[in-house]
């Protein structure tokens, strides 16, 4: 048995109401399927043999949404733990000024 990780990356329009609910029915079905959010539109989920990866395959076909784009890629465990997540932790005043009063949180 190979335990393996799909991704799944997407870009969906949302510019109209019927896109609106077409995204969010994806989303939610990824959610039920047991995929995880790594990012805005990047969700994962844990596979445990090509067999697995296969049916879910088919399962992301029939629950496309109405339009956009959605990516799909398998890795083997091994390689998805080899990612690495880069954060960029240098201190910049004039990123933190960007953040303006929207972003503060008062309690």
């Amino acid at each position: 048995m190979r335990i393996m990780r799909m991704l799944v990356l997407f870009d969906l329009p949302t510019g109209s109401k019927k896109e609106r609910k077409s995204y969010a029915e994806f989303r939610k079905f990824l959610i039920k399927d047991g995929y995880h959010m790594e990012q805005f539109s990047v969700y994962s989920r844990v596979l445990l043999s090509r067999d697995s990866a296969d049916a879910h395959l088919k399962r992301l076909k029939a629950n496309l949404p109405i339009a956009g784009a959605v990516t799909v890629i398998t890795l083997t465990e091994k390689q998805y733990e080899g990612r690495e997540v880069l954060v960029d932790s240098r201190p910049n005043v004039s990123r933190a000024d960007d953040l303006g009063p929207q972003l503060t949180l008062t309690f």
